[in-house]
C-alpha cells in the first residue's frame, strides 16, 4: 500500500475486538466510506451492531481468522492483548495494525519499561519478580513503597497491589497468582498526561494535543485537552511527543500510539503504552480537526493523515455503571456530547459511556 493508492470507498476494514473502542473506530470508518467486519469472542460485543459482517470466534480459531483475512482488506486491533500469532496468520492476506511488534512490545510492562529506557525516557525503578523470594529482595530497595503488577493483562488498576515493606509481601505476591510480574517503586508526581501519535506505514506521523488524567480507584475518571502549558510545560510538551513518535517507529507501528506518563521534578516518567486508541483521547470525537478513531482508520486504509489541531478546551468524563444516574442527567445538558456504549448490563466499574463537553 502506497500514498497514491489508499484503499478505495467500500473496502472492508477488519476490526478485531467487538467492545467501545471497536465499535467507534466503526463508525469512523463508515464515516469515511468503508465498510467494516468484526471479528469477536462470544459475548457482549457493541462494535458488532456496526459492522456489515461479524465473525464471532476465539483469537485461537485459525481456520475463522483465515476466512476473516480473506474477506477483509485490511485489519486493526481495538485492543492490545489480541494473541500475537494473530498478527501473523492475518498478515498472509492483508495490511495489518499495529503489528507483532506493537502488540508484543505493549503485552508486557517489563518489555514497554525496557523500550522506554533504551529511548532514553524515566522510568520508575523496576524489578522482574518470579517468586514470594524475588518481591521481599527487590522492595527492601525501594523505601518509599512500590506497585506490583502482573506483567500481562492487568487493566484499570486490575491485577496490581500496592505495597508498603511492612507489608505481607508473600501474601501479596500469592494474591496475584503469577509468577510473571514487575515491581515499579512509587513515583512521587504532580499530574499525569498522556501522548498520542499516529503512524502511517510510511512513516509518517501525527501527533496530537496531550492530555492531562485523573484517576479513580486506578480507572481514567477524567481528561482535560490540551493540556494547560502551567501543568505541562512546552518543553515537556515537545519531548513526550517526539518520545512517542521514537516509540512507534522503533515499533514499526501502524495506527495510533497512546503513551502514560507522569509529570515530575526531574521530566516525564513512563508509565505504560497502548497501540490502539485511549480513553484520554475520546475528547478527540468533538474536540479536533480529525478524531483519534478517524485518524486510526486512515493510517491503516492508507488514507493521508488528518489534522489533529484541537477547536477549543475539552473535558472528557468517563460513565461508568455506578454513575448511570450522571449519564441520564447528561442527556438533558446543554454543551455535553453523550457518547453511549451499548452494553447489556451497567456493573461497577464498568465504562458505559463518556461525556464529552467544551470548557472554553
Amino acid at each position: 500500500m502506497t500514498k497514491s493508492t489508499p484503499l478505495p470507498e467500500g473496502a472492508v476494514l477488519g476490526i478485531l475486538g467487538g467492545g467501545q473502542l471497536g465499535k467507534m473506530t466503526a463508525i469512523a470508518a463508515a464515516e469515511l466510506g468503508y465498510r467494516v467486519h468484526v471479528f469477536a469472542p462470544m459475548g457482549d460485543a457493541p462494535a458488532c451492531d456496526f459492522a456489515h459482517a461479524t465473525t464471532r470466534a476465539d483469537y485461537d480459531d485459525h481456520a475463522a481468522l483465515k476466512s476473516f483475512g480473506e474477506a477483509i482488506d485490511a485489519v486493526t486491533s481495538e485492543f492490545e492483548n489480541v494473541p500475537c500469532d494473530v498478527m501473523d496468520i492475518l498478515a498472509a492476506h492483508v495490511p495489518v495494525s499495529p503489528g507483532r511488534p506493537a502488540l508484543e512490545t505493549a503485552q508486557h510492562r517489563i518489555a514497554e519499561k525496557t523500550l522506554a529506557k533504551d529511548i532514553g525516557m524515566l522510568t520508575p525503578h523496576f524489578a522482574p519478580i518470579s517468586s514470594a523470594e524475588d518481591l521481599i529482595a527487590a522492595m527492601a530497595d525501594m523505601p518509599n513503597g512500590a506497585i506490583l503488577k502482573t506483567c500481562r493483562l492487568g487493566y484499570d488498576g486490575k491485577g496490581q497491589v500496592r505495597l508498603t515493606q511492612s507489608d505481607d509481601l508473600t501474601a501479596a505476591f500469592n494474591s496475584l497468582n503469577s509468577d510473571d510480574c514487575i515491581l515499579e517503586e512509587m513515583i512521587n508526581f504532580s499530574a499525569e498526561a498522556s501522548f498520542l501519535v499516529a503512524r502511517d506505514a510510511q512513516g509518517e506521523t501525527r501527533s496530537f494535543p496531550a492530555s492531562i488524567n485523573h484517576h479513580e480507584d486506578g480507572i481514567l475518571a477524567r481528561s482535560i485537552a490540551p493540556a494547560d502549558p502551567q501543568i505541562l510545560s512546552d518543553d515537556l510538551l515537545s519531548d513526550g511527543q517526539a518520545k512517542i513518535a521514537t516509540l512507534a517507529e522503533k515499533l514499526g507501528l501502524v495506527g495510533v500510539l497512546a503513551m502514560e506518563t507522569f509529570i515530575t521534578s526531574q521530566g516525564l516518567v513512563f508509565n505504560e503504552i497502548a497501540p490502539r486508541p485511549h480513553n484520554s483521547f475520546h475528547w478527540t470525537i468533538e474536540g479536533t480537526m480529525t478524531s483519534q478513531f478517524s485518524q486510526l482508520v486512515r493510517a491503516v486504509m492508507g488514507l493521508p493523515l488528518g489534522n489533529t489541531q484541537a477547536m477549543g478546551v475539552w473535558q472528557m468524563d468517563n460513565i461508568l455503571g455506578q454513575h448511570m444516574a450522571e449519564l441520564e442527567a447528561a442527556l438533558s445538558a446543554e454543551g455535553v456530547f453523550v457518547h453511549r456504549y451499548g452494553k447489556s448490563a451497567a456493573k461497577h466499574g464498568r465504562k458505559m459511556a463518556h461525556l464529552n463537553r467544551r470548557l472554553d
